[in-house]
């Protein structure tokens, strides 16, 4: 079974470099104007609940159905959220959670380990339910969190967590045999895949 792991369009707090985890920024009209539709169709895709992700999935696919899955929603940064590193770069809490290698919980929201506990549950679960039922494609959009969270724990060869953020429309292509998958709980990646205009995207 091939995996596609999708990360949403481009948003003004992703150009701003602002953190905005579970607040529903919207796509900006940049960002929607460099999407294109991709170069298949499967009947289903799997999104965030947040817009950015849903709207994204809109312009990609257009004739795939949505299946919102609340749990594949982007960290909870809690009052980091709204704010970029700059004006956070003499507060305290925001200094500590750095200094810990971005692992303490964020004040008001998620720690990293509750974060990855989170998603990759919900990935475990809809990469079973695709195997047991024999499909051929499992196609999911969401966030970079999303993304580096399901690659660092499943994804061969094996890279560290922030290794793994993909850039906005963009993502990776992992293939799964069902036997290995139950097994061992791992999954090869096949290719990285851009669905932009951009400069430098992979126009597909």
């Amino acid at each position: 079974m091939k995996i596609y792991l999708l990360r949403h369009g481009l948003t003004c707090y992703n150009t701003e470099k602002r953190y905005q985890g579970v607040r529903d920024i919207p796509l900006s009209e940049e960002g929607r104007a460099q999407l294109i539709e991709a170069d298949i169709c499967p009947d289903v895709v799997y999104v965030s609940p947040l817009s950015r992700a849903r709207d994204t999935a809109g312009i990609l696919f257009p004739h795939s159905k949505q299946v919102i899955v609340e749990n594949l929603r982007e960290m909870d940064f809690g009052v980091f959220e709204g704010r970029n590193y700059i004006e956070m770069e003499n507060d305290p809490e925001y200094r500590a959670w750095v200094e810990s290698g971005c692992e303490l919980k964020c004040p008001g929201g998620e720690s990293k380990a509750d974060f990855s506990a989170r998603i990759c549950a919900a990935f475990e679960q809809l990469a079973d339910n695709a195997f047991d039922s024999g499909k051929e494609i499992l196609v999911i959009m969401a966030h970079g969190g999303t993304q580096m969270a399901v690659m660092e724990r499943y994804a061969l060869p094996h890279r560290e967590y922030y290794c793994w953020c993909g850039p906005n429309a963009g993502g990776y292509l992992l293939e799964g045999d069902a036997v290995i998958w139950k097994k061992e709980r791992r999954l090869d990646l096949l290719e990285t895949v851009q669905y932009t205009r951009q400069e430098g995207g992979k126009d597909k």
